[in-house]
């Protein structure tokens, strides 16, 4: 069942709410992996995800279909992903630093694979911790959300040519940080 994403759909009581919960359903778990990747500390994703479906609630009648529900829902969490993000950086400078993120590795693989697994989804996280907050998000939706180029552009507000270059450092930077990690005996293995 998919919301649907005429602004008429979002704009008359229970019938708005009901597309709101259908927009959950749908899209909540690529919503919260989204967030994570965008740099919002563990702790605080489900507090992001939530914040994010009360901003679509809020804005449903701004929804104008022009893009699809999940790009547009990616926009907000994009946009609340960079104030979790800030609210962690000054948080971080008024306390001492806050213990390293632990992944969450849903069902599936157990034993050894899913320690594996785990270590690796730490070591992503590490590298794109460690890119700067713009290469991060155009390497985070393109790469491992699949976006085009003109999707991102039209989402980021930016020129398409802009989200190559952010591309092409991000991808520079990702291998340098491979190579690193591979230099340290600390291997990053994808699956």
């Amino acid at each position: 069942m998919r919301p649907d994403p005429s602004p008429s759909s979002a704009t008359s009581g229970a019938r708005s709410l009901r597309w709101v919960e259908q927009a959950y359903r749908l899209h909540y778990a690529y919503i919260y992996r989204a967030l994570g990747r965008l740099g919002v500390p563990e702790s605080r994703v489900e507090d992001a995800l939530q914040d994010v479906f009360i901003v679509l609630h809020r804005r449903r009648a701004d929804f104008e279909g022009r893009s699809s529900l999940k790009t547009w829902l990616y926009g907000i969490a994009l946009r609340v992903a960079r104030r979790y993000r800030e609210r962690a950086r000054r948080q971080r400078e008024r306390e001492a630093p806050l213990p390293e993120r632990a992944q969450l590795v849903g069902g599936g693989p157990s034993g050894e694979r899913a320690a594996e697994r785990r270590q690796a989804l730490e070591r992503l996280d590490r590298i794109l911790g460690a890119m700067e907050d713009t290469r991060r998000e155009v390497f985070v939706l393109y790469e491992l959300e699949g976006m085009q180029a003109a999707e991102i552009s039209a989402l980021l507000g930016v020129n398409r040519n802009t989200v190559y270059s952010r591309l092409r450092l991000a991808r520079r930077d990702f291998a340098r940080a491979v190579s690193r990690l591979g230099a340290q005996g600390g291997e990053l293995r994808h699956g």
